[in-house]
């Protein structure tokens, strides 16, 4: 039976010495290897971002100019409201004069009333005329003004509502790509934590520094990267 050939203390030590450095050269390899990755992850958050910041602004753009003409459509709406207001009132008072005692009066006033009403009045106020006679026909204890007429209404202002809620809606894609922007920039200086951190770790020496420095990158980075891939992705 022979003795087993002992290892000299030399050898164990370069066999160690061997082991480690192998180690650290692979740790070095993943350490390159998370740098691009990371790089990579910050190019991407960061370009995100910038599409969805173009992405505001141009919904912030829209906004204002649908915002200016719902104005511009609501300013109208109520000129055309206050000259038909004037108008019926107008109607209305040569209407009792046609009634009156005085048939010359009563004549010219009728004849008035049928110009105005065939030069001034619209067709929209004409139903809404039409309307508020049916009304107060069928419930004479109440008054009913042709103004109040829902379909006329909608007619003079429905262009303003219609336009008000695109711009409010604009208002919205906006914020909501402002949100997401600043959200993207908050994961990319997380992810710019997680670059510095492995860049220490690529620049030192001790093994078990160089692991947790590495731990703690790798660690910041999945977590920032889920929340990055979380943001609905925009194309160009």
């Amino acid at each position: 039976m022979s003795a087993e050939t002992p290892i000299a203390p030399h050898d164990a030590v370069a066999a160690s010495v061997a082991d480690e450095q192998r180690k650290k050269d692979r740790l070095e390899l993943v350490i390159a290897i998370l740098l691009g990755i990371v790089s990579i992850g910050i190019a991407y958050a960061s370009f995100q971002a910038a599409l969805y910041d173009s992405r505001m602004a141009a919904a912030y753009q829209r906004g204002t100019a649908l915002s200016t003409e719902a104005e511009s459509l609501y300013l109208e709406g109520n000129q055309t409201y206050v000259q038909d207001a004037e108008l019926w009132n107008q109607l209305l008072q040569l209407s009792i004069e046609a009634e009156g005692s005085d048939p010359v009066a009563a004549a010219n006033a009728q004849t008035t009333s049928d110009v105005l009403a065939f030069q001034a009045v619209s067709e929209e106020l004409a139903v809404a005329i039409e309307w508020a006679d049916t009304q107060n026909t069928a419930d004479p204890e109440t008054y009913y003004s042709p103004l109040d007429s829902e379909d006329y209404l909608a007619a003079l202002f429905g262009g303003y509502e219609e336009t008000r809620a695109q711009a409010d809606a604009a208002v919205v894609e906006g914020d909501e790509a402002n949100d997401l922007s600043d959200r993207l920039m908050l994961y990319t200086v997380l992810m710019s934590i997680s670059l510095f951190l492995l860049g220490i770790a690529a620049v030192v020496r001790q093994y078990r520094v160089q692991l947790l420095l590495v731990i703690s990158g790798s660690a910041i980075f999945a977590i920032s990267a889920i929340l990055t891939a979380m943001v609905p992705f925009i194309g160009l």
